[in-house]
């Protein structure tokens, strides 16, 4: 890790009040070390770990990914209803769903356009408005 990269993985926790433990500085480091943003899994977070000779365990993944999202530092995509895609772009945007690779990548937000939702059923607000869409290479 460089010190750059260090320092920006620091931040990155230390902004959302979470301590700069050493498996929470790897998965940062791996996470927004270069300063760019990630789509990642569990699955391929724990990959990543593993290539850059980094021990953490799987749980410990899903345990971290869970702790950034809850400090509000990533958020949780759900595609199918069972896998789990982390991304750590905050800004309100679009996802392209790749279904041949299972890649999950951001789509251009200036050209969606949602023009009504439908309204909350009482008692309830509307957090978010997710948006996936799914791919087919032709």
């Amino acid at each position: 890790m460089t010190e750059s990269e260090t320092d920006r993985s620091a931040n990155w926790l230390a902004g959302a009040g979470l301590r700069p433990t050493r498996q929470r500085m790897t998965l940062a480091n791996l996470l927004v070390g270069d300063g760019n943003d990630r789509h990642v899994t569990a699955e391929s977070l724990f990959d990543a770990a593993s290539q850059a000779d980094e021990k953490v365990s799987l749980a410990t993944v899903y345990n971290t990914l869970r702790a950034f999202c809850d400090a509000g530092l990533m958020r949780e995509i759900t595609v199918d209803g069972s896998k789990s895609y982390f991304d750590t772009n905050m800004t309100d945007h679009p996802h392209f769903y790749w279904e041949d690779s299972a890649r999950l990548t951001d789509a251009p937000a200036e050209q969606l356009e949602i023009s009504r939702l439908p309204t909350a059923p009482d008692g309830a607000e509307i957090a978010s408005v997710d948006v996936v869409i799914r791919l087919r290479r032709t």
